[in-house]
């Protein structure tokens, strides 16, 4: 096992950690305070969510000898910055994210849960994922109306990043956010001493909540966007790089992983998708037999920077919140603008998909039940009678 280790893998593991964490922790931290938690229970969640992808990560990696990356479910912290809070508040959630594990586990062990997931009509899942991500993907734009000095440097930045190289749009916007702070803010005196205290891990038990409305609104649409938008395209990139990983089994481990860190706060954890790319290619290494180090590698470093957790949420917590929003904002574009033209691609069903998205988009909440739930059941509604209008013609 050792002699497979190279210097390639171990660079391409530690970037992966890099990317995969920068991307997106601050999609991760609005989608959790979006749910009612705490800065101390968020900076628990994003500690557990990746020190539990990356224990999942070698896991599967090692057992398999396949490069298997997991990441937190992006999308998924996304639909929950627009859910909002239930009653009940952060402990409603955190019972809804342990349902979601429970849900994932019997994907993974049941065979006609999982088909019934992939069954869902791929224009309608994308169109419930665009309409979850266009609100946050407003948010660059409202940092520069609430202030052009702090916003648009972040902005500049991501886009001159990514001009010189994908992967380094978010990473500039992060340092451009890191310099915002430290030159633009007022930051109060012994703020700092508080950041670098926070390094110690905090990690916070939360009891768990179960609620009909949380199963609904929460459990659910969270199940089927991890589902949809990131196991299933996960082992679909495994594929296409040569490998046959078995779905059900990984599906399954995420699931497990996802309900140890759901009591601290952790929302799920799945096979990533575009870091799984980095693992799983030759820049990994030229032999596929050797890449799964790259994926062991990016695991260990995602259980080092979650128990920086803390401080990371701490230092976060002293700009104005538009902000980090901004960043996680600039950071879903893609993932955005990929699930539209996915969803709006085929005239046969773009009215339905123009449905679901308007509908999840409103924000709107029924019963106490969210948007994207009544927006994949009003497109699919509209979808059948598209379908039953073509029968009859």
């Amino acid at each position: 096992m050792l002699k497979d280790f190279s210097a390639q893998s171990l660079v391409m593991g530690l970037l992966t950690a890099f990317v995969g964490f920068a991307s997106s922790f601050a999609v991760v931290l609005h989608g959790l305070k979006g749910v009612g938690a705490s800065d101390a229970e968020a900076a628990s969640a994003l500690m557990a969510l990746s020190i539990a992808m990356g224990l999942c990560a070698i896991v599967l990696s090692l057992r398999t000898r396949m490069p298997i990356s997991i990441a937190w479910s992006t999308p998924g912290a996304a639909f929950l910055a627009t859910a909002g809070p239930l009653e009940g508040g952060f402990a409603v959630a955190v019972g809804a994210f342990l349902v979601t594990a429970v849900l994932v586990i019997a994907a993974g062990l049941f065979k006609p849960l999982s088909r019934a997931v992939s069954a869902i009509p791929a224009p309608l899942a994308n169109a419930m994922l665009a309409g979850v991500l266009i609100g946050l993907c407003f948010a660059p734009v409202k940092a520069i109306a609430f202030n052009p000095w702090f916003g648009l440097p972040i902005v500049v930045a991501y886009f001159l990043g990514g001009a010189v190289n994908r992967l380094a749009a978010i990473p500039s916007a992060l340092v451009a956010f890191v310099l915002v702070i430290a030159f633009g803010i007022d930051i109060p005196q012994g703020a700092l001493a508080d950041v670098w205290q926070a390094i110690i891990p905090a990690p916070v038990l939360v009891a768990p909540q179960f609620t009909l409305s949380g199963l609904v609104s929460l459990a659910l649409p969270l199940f089927i966007i991890t589902m949809a938008s990131q196991n299933i395209p996960g082992i679909t990139v495994l594929r296409v790089n040569g490998y046959e990983p078995p779905a059900g089994p990984m599906f399954t481990a995420t699931g497990i992983f996802s309900l140890l860190s759901a009591p601290f706060g952790g929302h799920v954890v799945n096979l990533a998708a575009i870091t799984a790319a980095m693992c799983a290619g030759e820049d990994a290494h030229r032999d596929p037999a050797r890449r799964y180090w790259a994926a062991v590698v990016a695991g260990v470093g995602y259980v080092v920077i979650g128990f920086a957790a803390g401080a990371v949420t701490a230092f976060v917590a002293l700009s104005p919140t538009i902000l980090i929003e901004a960043v996680g904002g600039l950071a879903l574009i893609a993932a955005f603008s990929g699930s539209a033209m996915a969803a709006f691609k085929e005239p046969e069903t773009r009215e339905a998909a123009a449905v679901t998205f308007l509908v999840t988009a409103s924000g709107i909440s029924f019963v106490g039940i969210s948007g994207a739930f009544w927006g994949l059941i009003a497109g699919g509604i509209i979808m059948a009678l598209g379908r039953l209008r073509f029968r009859r013609h």
